[in-house]
């Protein structure tokens, strides 16, 4: 029933998923603020023609939420022998993309879907358009086969990929309109497209740039080279003194609350398939490198961990110019491990950097977003469910995996409303996603839409909890 369903309709879900992929919904550019409207009337159009109750899109002081419900008829919950009280899913997406760039390294248009080998290439076609629109039409698939036993509510936002900035207020005022017994997301990967498996723990993320000022303007690099500290070198002696030789951040305090590894949580992850020379060979490098001590699986989902994510300062075009720069930049991140505090760490670096830098130049450290690290216990009902949702689809019985990515909002989702979330991913690393040529697998779309609808369909039985 639910297969044939997605098999006859399928040339339409593409269809519908194709239209959001055209729409160049990117949250970190101004230039597309209308692009974000556009997109979010969309969603509310596709959710309303899938047969929720109501569907609207709700201002913030940024990018609009789009929100939609549906409730299921009391009757048919009682023919349905589910369990007496009915629950409430609240499933999250969001619509917003990274920006393409570089353009020149893609091999289609980002913002035309093309189908190249039963994969759509796209901006957004995994992250997160492509495993939002498995959530709506795996929905669509448990209604219209009269499976769906529990309240569904959806929430979709524009700002994932830019911090969440404006979803955490609309949250606190919103507490009773997105009151439910479980979030279910798809935003997250799977180990492998024949390894099914459910994310159990997210790391936390601390984001922060640097400005480091030398002279009042760029100088002559001969008649003061040697003389005036360079902003540049500065910044980057900066960079190289948060890590030491071993790979650890030297970050005073950064360790104090982050717990070893259990010897199960070693065990699990050892379990785990993982062909070190493949992910290696994949991007491309001789050799891996990390923190001493740890396993690669450890150091990329476990371990906290420090990166630069951009730097720049001088001269950068075609030619030379021989300057000594007035001014340096960089963007970096740490990622956190569960119970790490995000607001402690953003302090502790800020202070540590001011610390360091020497009184030649002067440093402004700014924090720009962040968030806490997320675990799911494995024990929840609707952690059952999907375990039973994915079993229906892949024919296997899914990993449970802690990755390394952050989704703040999450985190956050349990705080403000006092709700666990089911990390119910379908994405890949093949999937390239905020790379160029980010892409998504058909076949992965329709086993992604069978598994929600499963979920439904086991979710609210009674002998699921």
């Amino acid at each position: 029933m639910i297969k044939d369903y997605i098999e006859k309709n399928a040339s339409r879900f593409e269809a519908e998923w194709f239209e959001l992929l055209r729409i160049p919904s990117v949250s970190s550019k101004s230039e597309h603020k209308a692009d974000m409207e556009i997109c979010a009337a969309k969603w509310r159009d596709l959710l309303i023609a899938a047969g929720v109750d109501r569907a609207e899109v709700m201002p913030t002081a940024g990018n609009p939420v789009v929100y939609a419900e549906k409730r299921v008829a009391e009757k048919h919950v009682a023919e349905k022998r589910v369990a007496d009280d009915v629950k409430t899913v609240l499933v999250y997406g969001h619509y917003d993309v990274m920006p393409p760039e570089p353009l020149e390294l893609w091999n289609s248009d980002p913002f035309e879907p093309s189908i190249r080998d039963g994969r759509v290439y796209a901006r957004g076609s995994d992250d997160d358009k492509g495993q939002a629109m498995i959530q709506l039409k795996g929905f669509e698939t448990a209604l219209k086969c009269g499976i769906l036993n529990c309240n569904v509510k959806f929430i979709l936002e524009g700002e994932e990929e830019i911090g969440s900035a404006s979803l955490y207020p609309f949250c606190e005022a919103n507490k009773e309109l997105l009151k439910a017994d479980v979030i279910l997301v798809s935003d997250t990967s799977m180990v492998a497209e024949d390894t099914p498996s459910l994310t159990t723990g997210l790391r936390g993320l601390a984001y922060w740039e640097i400005e480091v000022t030398g002279p009042n303007r760029d100088l002559h690099s001969g008649h003061f080279g040697g003389a005036v500290a360079n902003p540049v070198n500065i910044l980057c002696k900066i960079i190289a003194d948060i890590t030491d030789q071993d790979g650890r951040i030297t970050i005073p305090g950064f360790y104090d609350d982050v717990e070893e590894l259990s010897p199960t949580e070693k065990a699990m992850i050892s379990q785990v398939p993982f062909d070190e020379d493949k992910y290696r060979q994949a991007i491309d490098v001789k050799s891996l490198h990390g923190e001493k001590g740890y396993t690669t699986l450890e150091r990329n989902s476990c371990r906290p961990s420090f990166d630069v994510c951009g730097i720049w300062g001088g001269y950068t075009g075609e030619g030379a110019k021989t300057v000594l720069p007035s001014k340096a930049y960089a963007k970096l991140s740490c990622r956190l491990v569960p119970n790490q505090d995000a607001d402690k760490i953003k302090d502790l670096f800020i202070n540590y950097i001011e610390s360091i830098t020497p009184d030649c130049v002067k440093v402004k450290v700014t924090h720009h977003h962040g968030g806490q690290a997320y675990v799911c216990p494995i024990d929840l009902t609707a952690y059952k469910a999907a375990e039973q949702g994915f079993i229906k689809a892949f024919g296997k019985q899914p990993l449970a995996v802690r990755r390394g990515g952050s989704i703040p909002i999450i985190p956050a989702f349990e705080k403000i409303l006092g709700i666990k979330s089911i990390l119910m991913g379908f994405g890949h690393e093949r999937n390239a996603i905020h790379s160029p040529n980010e892409s998504f697998s058909l076949n992965m779309f329709s086993k992604g839409i069978e598994a929600v609808a499963e979920f439904y369909d086991r979710f609210s039985r009674p002998d699921m909890s």
